[in-house]
């Protein structure tokens, strides 16, 4: 049989209409990630403007980010080099053909700017570049665009996009002289409204977005000199319905809920590149290791950025650790700077390499210093139990001598039992994993009882069942310790027995 061994021809290739919907809805499920695409790109357009000389050293990029709920709209515009008139449609009707690939820009597939399709009736895209008189719109009509894709008739992809986009060049106007701007037009109502949700947004953005650190984080000046060192952060000055310029959501104490923990201690470190060269640089904020840092806290796990943007969410380097639930108790960030390291497609976790894998390799022991941070801290807390447990049982055993309403007998079986508490106390006292400042503090607390001990243990002079006669006090005496050994409560029995003894003296 003759053997055929021609190649297709570029005719011979058909890219499907189903191409699209996965790169305008089943790539990405949580909505707020059309965020993290917009201000990639704007950040993106930012650098550009600063190389072409469009934005001065001191001037400051910025993203102003607009949520109209009334319209159910959505706006995201930057200051930007914006796109110019002649580049719109190729620029923009690209799919998975950036020029950006192989530069130092954050994104290079060409697919994030449809992100936020999936959630909208329609998505627009405007701009004006410097020195133009017009304004372009290019807008994605994302009802045309599901009723095509349900069409089994529906043509090829380059059809389809004719077919669903529209291309506009308006008057410039009163618009801004250079500007690029998204519009997510008549938001579908769906996983908690989420995209319109003010709040929801914010926290989101502080996570992710190239934004300065507060000025409430004491570590901010040593983390932001060596990430500087490494190379430009980027940052935006980025606002949300015309507040106040957001700020990452690190502070010098955490909110764990029922209570808080302090940041004390910062570690710096550089990961080495395979052939030489820096892969990443990072930082771990240090603190009492108290349990798990809760979502709401904005800071939990380790975190990893490139270009100064997040990638994934908290989970993505819970490899590192001995066992992944420490994760959840750290505080800390890795910036990567090898090009080599690639985030996937939806950027939420990073392709499979010999790069990657020398990154995971090199923040390994930073994973087990903090699982031991973390086991340590747990014994200490659990002695920490012990030792207040005992104390506080001393406490209510020495009231009740003190009281002197039992026997001799049982003052005495009272008293041996406090000396086994204050035992209990002395061996935690013994116990390596306290730091020296906390048992200096829990010496005082023992000796404190001891010396309550010696002075209660010397006896009173006066008898407190003074008011009762001789003859019936034993008899008292005795119910009182039948209080005492029936009730489960000690301190509850010794509020009940002084009752009685004030009863007796009226």
């Amino acid at each position: 049989m003759a053997r055929d061994d021609s190649h297709p021809t570029p005719h011979d290739v058909r890219v499907g209409k189903d191409l699209l919907e996965l790169v305008s809805s089943a790539m990405y499920v949580e909505p707020l990630t059309a965020y993290r695409e917009y201000l990639q790109n704007a950040a993106d357009a930012v650098d550009d403007a600063r190389s072409l000389g469009l934005l001065g050293a001191d001037e400051p990029g910025r993203v102003e980010v607009t949520l109209d709920q009334r319209e159910r709209i959505v706006r995201i515009r930057d200051n930007g080099a914006a796109i110019a008139r002649a580049d719109v449609v190729d620029r923009l009707l690209a799919l998975g053909g950036s020029g950006k690939r192989g530069t130092a820009a954050r994104g290079f597939r060409g697919v994030g700017r449809l992100a936020a399709l999936g959630y909208a009736q329609y998505l627009t895209f405007r701009t004006r570049a410097q020195g133009e008189d017009v304004v372009t719109e290019v807008t994605w009509d994302g009802r045309r665009l599901r009723t095509a894709l349900a069409d089994p008739g529906a043509g090829d992809l380059a059809s389809l996009v004719a077919e669903v986009v529209d291309v506009r060049h308006l008057p410039a106007g009163d618009a801004p002289e250079r500007f690029f701007e998204v519009e997510i037009g008549k938001v579908v109502r769906q996983r908690g409204d989420r995209l319109l949700d003010s709040v929801a947004v914010q926290g989101y953005l502080a996570q992710v977005a190239p934004l300065p650190f507060s000025p409430d984080f004491h570590h901010a000046a040593a983390i932001t000199d060596a990430l500087r060192a490494a190379g430009p952060l980027g940052e935006l000055v980025v606002t949300v319905d015309g507040g106040e310029s957001l700020v990452r959501p690190h502070r010098d104490t955490v909110d764990l809920g029922a209570s808080e923990t302090a940041i004390h201690e910062l570690t710096l470190l550089e990961v080495p590149g395979m052939d030489g060269g820096l892969a990443a640089v990072g930082w771990f904020a240090h603190h009492d290791y108290r349990g798990a840092i809760p979502n709401g806290a904005q800071v939990k796990g380790v975190r990893v950025r490139v270009g100064n943007i997040q990638v994934g969410d908290h989970t993505i380097l819970e490899q590192i650790f001995p066992e992944a639930r420490f994760n959840a108790w750290t505080i800390g960030e890795v910036h990567i700077l090898d090009r080599r390291i690639v985030p996937n497609g939806r950027r939420d976790e990073f392709e499979a390499n010999t790069h990657y894998a020398n990154l995971v390799n090199h923040l390994s022991p930073i994973g087990r210093d903090i699982a031991r941070r973390c086991r340590t801290s747990s014994t200490q807390r659990s002695k920490l139990r012990e030792f207040e447990s005992a104390g506080r049982e001393a406490a209510e055993r020495l009231a009740v001598i003190g009281q002197g309403a039992m026997s001799d007998g049982a003052q005495a079986a009272e008293m041996g039992r406090v000396f086994q508490s204050v035992a209990r106390m002395r061996k935690v006292l013994d116990a390596e994993a306290l730091e020296d400042g906390r048992r200096a503090a829990l010496e005082s607390e023992v000796a404190a009882v001891e010396t309550e001990l010696a002075r209660v243990g010397g006896g009173t002079e006066a008898d407190p069942l003074d008011m009762v006669p001789k003859g019936e006090r034993a008899i008292y005496r005795k119910v009182f310790e039948l209080i005492y050994e029936c009730s489960a409560n000690r301190v509850a029995a010794k509020a009940l027995v002084d009752r009685m003894m004030q009863r007796l003296a009226e």
